[in-house]
């Protein structure tokens, strides 16, 4: 008679088995989706770098972000705080080419979860990417040295007027400049364009009303010589067509209405600018 006998598992080998069954248990149960940080607070968004908010810029862009120290901050880093905190994770900033944030490129290469810059609401970038709703109103304005002769752009006939690349304001100096019949001057970025007025190189200077208000305020050897209404507003950036960007964009879009409503987003807004936000 031929005797079937089976063979007992070691305990060793149960052990593994063990550790291995409450090791899926925990990760499916668990705080982590993958992504880092609370599942339920991520609810289903996959962040390039787990347990971060990577968010892309063009720096500097004082006061809507810039380096102090080793530690990037600003009124665009604060506002999407609110929004790493919500999920519970850390923002990290990283600065990149600012075409890359508008284009959308920088999300498709998974470099940042968002973008911000004090960035312009355009049809063009509307298209590209998924941006949230306003969070601030903006116009361009003229920077020039102090006491300079020039008024309007009218003024500037065979003068030199720079701009910062991939800009609104860029775009509205191109513009302008076939009428008024100055040179416009490209620069990469904003301390060039605005350095370049002190230093002479340049006549003036087009940008947003944020960026040079406060250069004036840390420079008085230049002044803002006039504004033009161009009924601009801001917004955040994230993948366009993507699960992870679109709710992105829903989460921080009623943060800032909860923000409104509660003083926070006057806070914020009056530690960077100095005054509340016009009603």
């Amino acid at each position: 008679m031929i005797t079937h006998t089976t063979a007992r598992p070691s305990r060793a080998k149960l052990a593994a088995v063990a550790v291995a069954v409450l090791a899926l248990t925990v990760s499916a149960c668990g705080k982590d989706n993958g992504s880092g940080g609370d599942a339920a607070k991520l609810d289903g968004i996959t962040l390039v770098h787990p347990g971060k908010l990577t968010t892309c810029t063009h720096l500097s862009y004082k006061p809507f972000e810039y380096k102090e120290g080793a530690k990037v901050v600003g009124f665009d880093v604060d506002l999407l705080d609110l929004l790493a905190k919500d999920l519970g994770v850390e923002q990290e900033v990283i600065s990149i080419e600012w075409a890359q944030v508008t284009s959308g490129a920088a999300y498709q290469a998974k470099k940042c979860d968002m973008g911000m810059g004090a960035m312009t609401i355009t049809p063009t970038r509307q298209a590209a990417i998924a941006i949230s709703e306003p969070y601030m109103d903006a116009s361009q304005v003229l920077l020039v040295k102090k006491g300079a002769p020039y008024k309007s752009l009218a003024d500037l006939k065979g003068k030199k007027i720079g701009v910062q690349a991939d800009t609104t304001g860029k775009d509205y100096a191109t513009a302008a400049a076939k009428k008024d019949g100055f040179e416009v001057v490209v620069f990469n970025d904003l301390a060039l364009q605005t350095n370049s007025v002190k230093s002479g190189r340049v006549d003036a200077a087009i940008n947003d009303n944020g960026a040079l208000y406060n250069f004036v305020t840390a420079n008085p050897d230049t002044e803002v010589a006039t504004e033009f209404d161009t009924g601009e507003k801001y917004g955040f950036a994230a993948k366009k067509g993507d699960p992870s960007g679109e709710k992105l964009i829903s989460k921080f879009n009623e943060l800032l209405t909860k923000a409104k409503s509660d003083g926070t987003y006057n806070t914020i807004y009056k530690k960077w600018f100095g005054i509340e936000p016009k009603k």
